[in-house]
């Protein structure tokens, strides 16, 4: 039995900030959050308090020394690389078929994902269309942008699509 999941990876990321959001969005979200070393920052609580939202403690999350440690270690089946050099947007892909775990890279943020797993992977690679004088959007925003796309296709599994804290009639 295979059980839909989803899983950002990241890749030497470089700023706190940014994973402090990403772990706020993964928590939200359900999805499971992999760190690949070395990082840009001290991996700290304080670091990620303030944009996680205290969400911190709800992100499920790994680290890893190295992407080859990850791969020995996860081995993914269905993966997806988010970056500016794919030629086609991850609205093509159809995820409503795949009943498993999907992981979606995302590269650190001054150089992306390493090219020789973008040129072995190409026909994985995606892209969020922009303007074509643009280089790249935050990469907070867009492994929620990435994130929402699966889930929609997935109908949000089950994740609530009412207000549960007011109650789904507050503005009645």
């Amino acid at each position: 039995m295979f059980m839909k999941k989803l899983n950002i990876v990241l890749f030497e990321p470089e700023i706190a900030a940014n994973v402090g959001a990403i772990m706020r969005t993964c928590a939200l979200v359900n999805a499971k959050l992999h760190l690949i070393e070395p990082f840009g920052f001290i991996f700290d609580k304080r670091n990620f308090a303030r944009t996680s939202a205290n969400n911190f403690e709800g992100c499920e999350y790994i680290k890893y020394d190295d992407l080859s440690s990850f791969f020995e270690i996860v081995n993914p089946k269905n993966m997806y690389l988010l970056t500016r050099y794919g030629k086609k947007p991850l609205s093509d892909f159809n995820f409503k078929s795949i009943d498993d775990e999907v992981y979606l890279f995302f590269g650190k943020e001054s150089t992306g994902l390493p090219i020789d797993l973008l040129k072995s992977n190409k026909s994985l690679c995606f892209r969020f269309p922009m303007v074509d004088n643009g280089r790249s959007l935050n990469i907070a925003n867009c492994v929620g942008i990435a994130l929402y796309e699966v889930l929609r296709q997935w109908d949000y599994l089950d994740l609530s699509k009412v207000e549960v804290e007011k109650g789904e009639n507050y503005l009645d």
